[in-house]
């Protein structure tokens, strides 16, 4: 069974940073395709968005709102995904998801295609 439990939300006063951590069970390497990891973010009133991905090696993606600010990495025995965000903005301001297993065809995009999804974490950037 896979899990996905995220944690290190919080709140923030704008220009601050925090590190947000997926902690990633159940879920094994299946293909290349397919293995893919990413953070998605929905603020209220809003559509879910894809912020950051990155695949089975070191190959990320970036929303455009985020590129240069956050980083998305994961640790070398695939069980803990990361985001650190920096320079944030009261429009960061969102519920933060992570996500698994890419099962929209061809390769990993930053949409909604994903087969496993965490609870969210609350992320609150203060002007």
């Amino acid at each position: 069974q896979v899990q996905l439990v995220e944690s290190g939300g919080g709140s923030v006063q704008a220009g601050g940073s925090l590190r947000l951590s997926c902690s990633v069970s159940g879920y094994t390497y299946r293909t290349y395709r397919s293995y893919c990891l990413s953070w998605f973010r929905q603020a209220p009133g809003k559509e879910r968005e894809g912020v950051a991905s990155i695949d089975s090696g070191t190959t990320t993606m970036y929303a455009d709102s985020v590129r240069g600010r956050f980083t998305v990495s994961k640790d070398n025995a695939r069980t803990t995904l990361y985001l650190q965000m920096s320079s944030l903005k009261a429009e960061d301001t969102a519920m933060y998801y992570c996500a698994a297993h890419w099962v929209g065809g061809g390769s990993c995009r930053l949409v909604q295609s994903f087969a496993y999804w965490g609870q969210g974490t609350q992320v609150t950037v203060s002007s």
